[in-house]
């Protein structure tokens, strides 16, 4: 067990923030920590590392432990490289290859190599060795290097400043640095932020065979599905504990609040047929022994409060008056060019919308999303192509940043000035209905929370009833519940939708089709985000098999010569049944592996096991094993193959 929390109360003033936290963090394991915005999970995390005091409650740490923590401000040193940051990471291990150094200089000059002088040198220099050796010194670079790849840096000068960096770059560069320190513990809030698909996969990859426990803040549920197997919830200052990925948390929430409801009122049920029997007959001396009786139960009884209802969500409903012809958008060869000195980010674009799409737009960051969604409606220029719209289409916009609101503005005053001939009650009706209430709504755009901003937005939208509605990158500042009502809400709308979006879980919930652009154009996948990914997978798959068969067939060639006329030596055969015969029983061992780590994830979301904190670890520990075999297994197996 690495950290055990226990009754902790944390308060800001008066305000209490988290309530009798109770919560365990195991070896190996890896946890999400969930809830709305403003629930308290960076405070918890802050507490965890030390940051923040408490006020009540215990924290045990296990001595020594090595935490890594990915802050949302990434804390990396500005004016350093992006090889002397990493770099940093092995200081003690580049310390030791030194001290080597000198000691091998000291060696040297002594002849006489029985001297108590040498020895103590040579000893010092074992010790240097063992050290250096154990921190794998020798493959700190490709360590770096496989990192600094895996973290979309393959293609850029190890030597640029960080201080140059984008914001996207500097915490893609933090995770980097993480990832190379190895800790006991590693603790990320919002990790995924900033990071294209590709680095997304790569990432999670990389965390599921993780060498350590695991505990990350995330509004990512695509990610937290694939990477954790235990759910904390902070929720009204307390903290709920949940066995399982994202989708399983909301599984188990639905079961305990219907059983703590049920159990609530059958106490309740219970107590009244209770005190009504004692006010009956406590009274009457043939009864009033037993009315005692029930009355003492009364009194012993353990009453249950009241449980919380549902955190209050916002409600969306979008619509649409008027219905537009079946053709909605026809795009023909465009280029995405931005900027005075005209930067092409993408060519030859072409693209049919029709009535009632929802059509996902993804690719790498800086690809030209964002303007292409800009050119369809006019708000920039077009050089070349054409962009044409249907007949009846009217159109809302959802802009990345919302720097289309008046920042000056009140909140009530942006959205009614929008809408003049729209009763006040009605205004402060779809205000409420995404939470924005009492002062929220006389407060300026620009100083209202991103995710409040996000929710006047929508307020626009479901007023202006389009028949297409654009939306850019639209969950970006959303919680979980809030992106979980966008959702239902975008596949409800009856009329056309273009969006585009780094949501996994959305992308496989809304769209009918996903459209990737990259820098020659645009490719057109009929299906959701697993539908690209399995797209993806099978051509990777079928351009590695091509390779290999290309490579075999060099092989051969090159195995032949004209005095074997082709024909293979015995031992060359012997060597072939081998081979085959190792595939065959590599196959059989990581069909074994991956059934028993498919047991061993199903059994961690027993409450038996999660419960016990011992068995939960023996269970990490055997599932963490299992998977370094396995990797070795593939690794072997691909070789052979």
């Amino acid at each position: 067990m690495l950290i055990t929390i226990d009754g902790l109360n944390k308060y800001f003033g008066e305000e209490q923030i988290l309530k009798n936290v109770k919560m365990t963090v195991n070896e190996k394991c890896r946890y999400g920590l969930i809830g709305v915005n403003g629930a308290g999970k960076s405070t918890l995390l802050k507490i965890i590392m030390g940051v923040l005091e408490f006020e009540e409650g215990e924290l045990v740490k296990k001595p020594g432990l090595r935490t890594g923590y990915l802050e949302q401000n990434n804390g990396l040193e500005r004016d350093s490289s992006i090889i002397a940051e990493m770099r940093k990471v092995f200081d003690d291990v580049f310390e030791a290859e030194r001290r080597m150094r000198r000691l091998e200089v000291d060696m040297s000059e002594i002849t006489d190599h029985n001297s108590d002088e040498y020895r103590r040198i040579s000893s010092a220099y074992t010790a240097a060795q063992n050290y250096f050796d154990s921190r794998d010194g020798y493959n700190i670079d490709v360590k770096i290097k496989t990192i600094l790849n895996g973290m979309g840096f393959g293609d850029k000068d190890m030597e640029t400043v960080i201080s140059t960096l984008s914001g996207g770059e500097k915490t893609r560069l933090a995770i980097a640095r993480l990832l190379l320190e190895e800790p006991e513990l590693l603790i990320l809030d919002e990790p995924t932020n900033h990071l294209d698909f590709k680095t997304l996969r790569w990432l999670e990859d990389y965390l599921v065979n993780y060498n350590g426990a695991i505990l990350t803040v995330s509004h990512d549920r695509y990610f937290l599905d694939k990477i954790v197997l235990h759910i904390y919830e902070v929720e009204r200052g307390k903290v709920f504990s949940y066995a399982g990925n994202y989708s399983k948390y909301l599984v188990q929430k639905a079961e305990r609040r219907a059983r703590e409801e049920k159990e609530y009122e059958m106490q309740q049920m219970q107590i009244a047929q209770l005190q009504t029997y004692v006010d009956k007959n406590i009274a009457r001396a043939s009864t009033s022994n037993s009315a005692k009786s029930r009355l003492k139960t009364l009194e012993n009884m353990e009453i249950l409060e009241r449980p919380d209802g549902e955190l209050k969500s916002m409600r969306l409903k979008f619509e649409h008056t008027k219905e537009p012809y079946k053709d909605v958008l026809t795009v023909k060869n465009l280029d995405v060019v931005v900027g005075e000195e005209k930067k092409v980010l993408c060519r030859d674009i072409s693209l049919e919308v029709k009535k009632k799409e929802k059509i996902a737009i993804i690719g790498s960051n800086g690809i030209g999303k964002s303007s292409f969604l800009k050119i369809i409606q006019g708000i920039i220029p077009y050089y070349s192509g054409s962009v044409q719209w249907g007949t009846n289409v009217s159109i809302s916009y959802y802009e990345q940043e919302n720097l289309n609101l008046n920042q000056d503005k009140i909140a009530l005053d942006e959205l009614w000035d929008r809408f003049p001939d729209v009763p006040e009650a009605e205004i402060r009706r779809v205000l409420g209905n995404v939470l924005l209430t009492k002062d929220d709504v006389f407060k300026p755009v620009k100083i209202i929370s991103g995710g409040e901003r996000a929710k006047l937005a929508f307020c626009i939208i479901m007023l202006e009833k389009a028949n297409v509605i654009i939306l850019d990158e639209p969950t970006n500042h959303l919680d979980l519940a809030s992106k979980e009502v966008l959702e239902s809400a975008m596949s409800e709308y009856g009329g056309t939708m273009i969006f585009v979006s780094h949501d996994r879980y959305l992308l496989n919930k809304v769209p009918d089709k996903i459209v990737e652009i990259d820098e020659k154009g645009l490719r057109v996948y009929q299906g959701n985000y697993d539908y690209y990914c399995e797209v993806q997978e099978r051509e990777a798959v079928k351009a590695a098999e091509i390779a290999a068969q290309l490579a075999a067939e060099k092989a051969v060639q090159a195995a032949k010569s004209p005095s074997d006329n082709g024909y293979k030596s015995k031992e060359q055969r012997r060597a072939e049944a081998q081979r085959k015969n190792r595939v065959r029983e590599l196959e059989g061992l990581i069909e074994q592996s991956e059934m028993r780590l498919a047991e061993l994830e199903e059994e961690m979301t027993r409450e038996e096991v999660f419960s016990d904190y011992k068995l939960m670890n023996e269970k990490c520990l055997e599932s963490e094993e299992i998977r370094k075999m396995l990797e070795d297994y593939y690794d072997e197996w691909s070789e052979l193959s």
